[in-house]
């Protein structure tokens, strides 16, 4: 008989006070279905959306709710609980739940155990658009995903969509049957790329002009540390050559950290032997032929001329038939307007496997969200507008199923 997906796992789920609370009860059957234990933390604001019997019954075990019940704290339930779980699922996470979790505070069960917590924690956020949009809750959610180790967050949505209030845009809670494919994807079964090497750069490069100035690109870096986590999670051993970026390693990836193309092509060929390269930094395409010893100063006779070359093409050179080819090779192409055809030129034009291309015209740098068309041999397949974690989750499954046909 195969194995559940979750069999012989153990989930905390931690229920926020938002509307969408009434889906922890469809989450909650499907991770028993899928074979994981789960209990449930209700904060105070949840329990006037659902109701601990409805999610105790469904979960097989009573539900905890207060810090200083004496029957839950005798025992010191935030720590039991922390403790008894390999993964803690905060859905529906809502802005008060995430600003105290992003800023250390605990005066809850349900703050003082992910506060406590040593394992993953996966958040589902839910809100009006107007809150998920708010400078504050970003600020936080970034915080929340920049922390360094286990304690960096997994995310899921929100989902765009009409809101409980009539609104309409990001906001919704992930649906259940996506929120359990995270868990899954985070703590299920098999690790299904053990064994496996993978070499990802991500983020922009820099490239001097003199000791202030140089040339640069607007890329966050963020969907290639996304797919370099969502590699690691399915147990691949990952290297992650990154440019300058503000984002923190992910757990258990080694990131080594260069500036300019030259050291980003040295950095990447240091690091094969590969069975998958993932090519998602936006390298520059020139550099100046001659870097100035000093700052370069303002004169009668105006701006300066720079003198540009061409850097080296990783992706190409990574792409070439040879012993240190990587089974995969994956490009990245960044465009402005005819997306497929540009992405379908590159394909032919570096000799790697598949393109990704998306149209960062299209508030893409910076964003947590991405609308991709992956393009392969065998066609092109466009993917809608969702976080860069997802896109990750996609294309790493995609990974998966490419290697065990190859096999």
């Amino acid at each position: 008989m195969t194995p559940l997906p979750l069999s012989d796992r153990k989930v905390l789920l931690i229920v926020g006070g938002g509307i969408a609370a009434y889906k922890a009860l469809e989450l909650v059957r499907l991770i028993r279905k899928a074979g994981g234990a789960v209990r449930v933390i209700l904060t105070q604001a949840a329990a006037e959306f659902v109701t601990p019997l409805s999610l105790a019954a469904l979960s097989g075990h009573p539900v905890r709710q207060g810090l200083f019940l004496p029957d839950e704290e005798t025992t010191m339930g935030h720590i039991e609980l922390s403790r008894w779980a390999d993964l803690v699922v905060v859905a529906p996470a809502t802005a008060s739940l995430i600003a105290r979790a992003a800023n250390g505070l605990a005066d809850d069960l349900a703050s003082t155990t992910l506060i406590a917590t040593d394992k993953r924690v996966l958040w589902a956020p839910a809100m009006n658009v107007r809150m998920w949009e708010h400078p504050a809750v970003k600020a936080n959610m970034a915080r929340l995903r920049g922390f360094s180790g286990f304690h960096a967050a997994a995310v899921v949505g929100p989902d765009d969509g009409e809101m409980a209030c009539g609104e309409y845009g990001p906001g919704r809670l992930a649906e259940p049957p996506a929120i359990l494919q995270a868990i899954v994807d985070l703590i299920g079964g098999e690790r299904r790329l053990e064994g496996r090497r993978a070499v990802i750069t991500a983020g922009p490069t820099f490239e001097p002009i003199d000791p202030v100035r140089g040339l640069t690109n607007r890329s966050s870096g963020k969907q290639g540390y996304a797919i370099a986590r969502a590699l690691a999670d399915q147990g691949c051993e990952v290297t992650l050559v990154s440019g300058p970026t503000a984002l923190a390693a992910p757990a258990g990836v080694r990131r080594i950290d260069v500036e300019t193309a030259l050291e980003m092509k040295a950095a990447v060929e240091a690091a094969l032997p590969a069975d998958i390269a993932v090519l998602s930094a936006a390298v520059a395409d020139w550099r100046v032929d001659t870097i100035a010893g000093g700052k370069i100063k303002k004169g009668p006779g105006g701006p300066p001329t720079l003198d540009l070359i061409e850097n080296p093409d990783i992706l190409k050179g990574v792409a070439a038939p040879g012993p240190q080819r990587p089974s995969l090779v994956i490009g990245f192409a960044a465009e402005t307007g005819n997306l497929e055809a540009n992405a379908r030129a590159k394909l032919s034009r570096k000799g790697c496997d598949w393109i990704v291309g998306n149209d960062v015209s299209e508030d893409v740098f910076g964003s947590d969200g991405n609308a991709v068309t992956l393009v392969t041999a065998d066609g092109a397949e466009s993917w809608p507008r969702q976080s860069k974690v997802e896109i990750a989750r996609a294309l790493v499954a995609r990974i998966v199923e490419h290697l065990k046909e190859d096999r």
